[in-house]
Order: structure tokens, then sequence, then C-alpha cells
């Protein structure tokens, strides 16, 4: 599956148009040109920008992942084809059917390389060889299905570990904005490539939010929140305000590479092979899981 490279960040543009297969972004009277089958991300963070039906159905085409902001430029809705590939049927009969006992396995795992990661993250910064030390053994500990929720242990542990004693998730606060922000940018990419793929971000692994359309998104996005975790706290636990320049930097995140069964892919690719691993791993027990290490590499 092929994808584009190129993250494109919209803020003043008050109309995006289709021109000769390309994004045609119009910004005071001058019009700038994107080849759409460049493109991988689109976040479009203007209010009043105004998007041509063409071009929304040429988006979901080429499978961008489109991410549209609300007035408090939060994230709010994404863009999905409703044709994803040309054997989804068949994946999603297969999806509906996955085994409860390989989902109890791939949940363990997902968990173990996450609290992994965030150990990888702690190291980064030097933080408590206790608290380090504390995740080893969680790891050690780990069930299948993790029924004994060595995740939530972990993650409370972590999060005061980067972040002090008083941080409390989902608080409105600087961290917490970056935090969203940049988790909702990764599950907007992840849920693109599911649904390129032919499955239903909706029908998880382990998340089972009846709500919730993107609980196999939200699977997979736990290994990788790390990463979003450790840019936050290098650039952002001293300011007071969730800025622009953070708001690009969080999207220019996916723009990175990583490693991921020992060879360096941009995150996109390092999605793509997880996610081939882990259905692959539902019609093969002997396939091996493939998960990324959370430190990032330029292009």
């Amino acid at each position: 599956m092929s994808m584009g490279h190129r993250v494109i960040y919209v803020e003043k543009c008050e109309h995006l148009k289709l021109y000769l297969d390309n994004l045609k972004v119009e910004i005071n009277g001058n019009d700038i040109l994107f080849p759409i089958s460049d493109i991988q991300i689109l976040v479009i963070d203007n209010y009043k920008s105004n998007m041509s039906v063409p071009l929304i159905n040429k988006l979901t085409e080429n499978n961008v992942c489109t991410v549209l902001c609300g007035i408090d430029h939060l994230p709010k809705s994404y863009l999905l084809p409703m044709n994803g590939h040309f054997s989804s049927s068949g994946n999603i009969e297969k999806q509906i059917h996955w085994e409860n006992e390989k989902k109890d396995y791939i949940h363990q795992e997902i968990v173990r390389c996450k609290i992994l990661n965030q150990i990888e993250i702690l190291k980064q910064n030097e933080k408590s060889f206790e608290v380090i030390k504390k995740l080893y053994n969680f790891t050690d500990d780990l069930l299948p299905g993790d029924i004994t929720n060595r995740e939530g242990l972990a993650a409370k542990m972590y999060f005061r570990e980067l972040y002090g004693d008083n941080f409390i998730r989902f608080d409105e606060d600087v961290i917490n904005a970056g935090l969203n922000y940049g988790y909702s940018i990764f599950r907007s990419l992840i849920t693109s490539i599911i649904v390129a793929k032919g499955y239903l971000p909706n029908l998880g692994i382990f998340h089972k939010g009846k709500q919730n359309m993107f609980n196999l998104s939200d699977d997979i996005i736990e290994v990788f929140r790390p990463i979003v975790d450790n840019y936050v706290y290098t650039e952002m636990r001293e300011d007071l305000f969730f800025k622009k320049e953070h708001k690009e930097a969080l999207i220019q995140l996916t723009n990175k590479r990583v490693v991921i069964d020992d060879r360096k892919q941009t995150v996109a690719n390092a999605i793509n092979v997880m996610l081939d691993s882990i259905f692959r791993y539902f019609d093969d027990v002997d396939t091996k899981l493939l998960f990324p290490l959370p430190i990032l590499y330029d292009l």
C-alpha cells in the first residue's frame, strides 16, 4: 500500500479545492498546489475553511488521513472512505470471528510493549531507577488479557514520574492538551491505515466501547503513545499555553522514523508492519508480533 509522505497543517486558508489531482490552497488571493498523492496527513485548523466535495472525494480515494479541527483547535472529525480495500468484506468477516484466546495474547503483548516503551522514555530522561525497576516487574507479571491491570498501574507510576506527583491525566492543563492533541493525530493516521487494509476501526481487540468508532485504533495506538509523551515532556512541560508551534511539531512526529523488526521505518510504515503482524497472527499463531520502539529518527 503506497502512502504519501507529506504532513500538511492548514491554518489560514479560506478555501481548499481540487485542481488536477492537486490540493489547491487559496490564501490571500494566492494559490498553493500540493500533489494529493504526496500527502499522508492533512490537518485543517481553521473553523472558517471551506472544502469542495470533489476534493473530499479525492482525499478519501487516495487514503489521505484528513483531520478537521473545531473552533477550539482540537481534532473533531476524520474523513474516511466508505470503500477501503478490495477484500474488505472477507477481512471484516474474519475480524468478527477473531478468537478470544488470541485477542487476550495480543492484548498482553501490546501492554508489554507499551510498558517497555514507557521505560525507554523514562531512561532517556534519566528518571528514577526504582520506578523503572517496578515497571520491569509489571512486564514480568503480565497475564493474557492483562486481567490484573498492569497497564493501569504502570501508567499511573509512569505519568507521575514523568510529569510530577501533581499530574492528573485529563486535567485541563497544557500537558494534557499536548497529549490529547498528539494522540488524536496518531489515532487518525492509524485509523486511515486500518481502513485502507479493509478492516473496521471500531471492532477492537481489547477496547470495546460501544460508542467508540475507533476501538481497534485505540488498541494499536497504545505502543505509540510514549512517542507523544516524550515530546510533551521535553518541549512543553515548562509552558503555560498550548501553542501553534506545539501543534505543528506534534503533527510532524508522524513524519519521523522508528525502529521496528530491527529496521528504521517511517511511523506510517511501522503502523503497517505492526498491523500486518497482528492480522497474520490471527491466521497463524506462529507469527511473530512486531512492535515499534519509541525513539524517533529524522527521515
